[in-house]
């Protein structure tokens, strides 16, 4: 293992290996090599930095953060290898032959899914919940494997704003092995020098781009939902609670923006501050915020254990994925849109949820998770078959 770990001024091309961790967007990557050392909770991986033991920590946080999460210091760094870095990403117009799909498991089926909704919208009205993001499991079984880089690809050809992420999870201290890898359209929190942004997404609608006025009025309607921004209220309330200390400066805009990705509307609120104390690294704010009610609810202690007693573990699902330096600097994502590919490189589990409220539709919801399966679909594909997939039954060898 190369013991060697180039500094942060390095912005060379990596070499032609497998990353271990890897966050693209817009043509650029910030990308590790190898693992020099490996921290399973965030507290150990920031003292760390602080005390200089490590020089960046990449990585991923659970969403239930007393499991473990999967933060390391990469033997190389990276951290602004453009597109030419071929190995990696450079396929933004790439079109991909189709990753035959065996057998697909949804969890819970669809129906239970709804089921699970409308009790949550029970709870909501009567008080108990202001909000909950409930969520469920699609697991892939290929014909043949693949492997996490070539997904990554996939993903990043496929966003509109080159999005992606890839962390290898090793197969010890609790952790499962494979790869965690998507294109998470959410930003959790950057920090240049003392200047932080978060742009929490929470509130959604499907696009219609095959007619541009059914498309604008899906984001008018968006835009104007008292669901939605009630939804979407409640994250932007609980960052708000989390920062404000935290900066001299703090600008919270009133009202929520648009924002979207190739198939869906979000209301977005972008979110710029100042540090007070220049202690905060990116790593201490990704950890102090997440979860956010964006993928948790509100309250978040209700919210969280009514997840945990709902759903199967969502593992890193929800959680964040990104990087920090020794100075402080770094940039984290809610970790969405993507899956875990197991060591077997057949094994593809992923999650999509919706957040729940008083107002919220049972059935709207069982839609909602499956338009944000369509990037995993996309990755594979597969996306023309997207409906026959979804509408597979729970059971576990059904044919996809």
């Amino acid at each position: 293992m190369n013991q060697s770990t180039t500094t942060s001024h390095d912005a060379a091309r990596p070499r032609a290996s497998d990353p271990t961790f890897v966050l693209a967007q817009h043509g650029r990557s910030a990308v590790g090599l190898g693992v020099r050392r490996q921290w399973t909770s965030a507290a150990d991986a920031s003292r760390a930095l602080r005390s200089g033991e490590a020089s960046v920590v990449v990585g991923c946080l659970p969403f239930d953060g007393r499991q473990p999460a999967a933060l390391f210091e990469p033997a190389s760094w990276y951290p602004e290898a453009d597109d030419a870095a071929d190995p990696l990403l450079g396929v933004t117009d790439a079109i991909f032959d189709r990753l035959p799909v065996r057998t697909v498991h949804q969890d819970p089926a669809p129906a239970e899914h709804v089921a699970r909704v409308a009790r949550a919208v029970a709870m909501a009205r009567a008080g108990t919940l202001d909000k909950v993001v409930l969520a469920r499991a699609l697991r892939l079984e290929l014909e043949d494997p693949t492997t996490a880089v070539e997904l990554l690809r996939r993903f990043v050809a496929d966003d509109r704003q080159g999005n992606g992420y890839l962390v290898s999870l090793p197969a010890d201290s609790g952790l499962p092995g494979g790869h965690m890898v998507g294109s998470s359209p959410e930003a959790l929190i950057e920090r240049a020098g003392l200047d932080v942004y978060t742009h929490p997404l929470a509130g959604t609608a499907a696009r219609q781009p095959e007619d541009r006025d059914l498309d604008r009025e899906a984001a008018l309607t968006l835009q104007t939902s008292h669901k939605d921004l009630d939804e979407h209220r409640y994250v932007v309330d609980a960052i708000e609670s989390v920062l404000r200390p935290l900066c001299a400066e703090l600008d919270v805009p009133p009202l929520p923006t648009l924002t979207h990705t190739e198939r869906i509307w979000h209301l977005g609120t972008p979110i710029r501050g100042v540090l007070a104390d220049p202690a905060q690294t990116a790593l201490d704010l990704a950890a102090a915020l997440h979860p956010t009610p964006a993928v948790c609810g509100s309250p978040q202690r209700a919210a969280f254990e009514h997840i945990l007693a709902t759903e199967s573990p969502r593992g890193f699902y929800a959680g964040a994925v990104g990087w920090c330096d020794a100075s402080g600097n770094g940039h984290w994502r809610v970790l969405l849109r993507g899956a875990h590919l197991a060591a077997d490189g057949r094994t593809l589990t992923a999650r999509a949820g919706g957040g729940i409220v008083a107002d919220s539709n049972p059935e709207a919801e069982l839609a909602e998770t499956r338009l944000k399966f369509t990037p995993v679909l996309n990755a594979l594909g597969v996306q023309e078959r997207a409906e026959a997939l979804l509408a597979a039954t729970a059971g576990p060898g059904t044919p996809a």
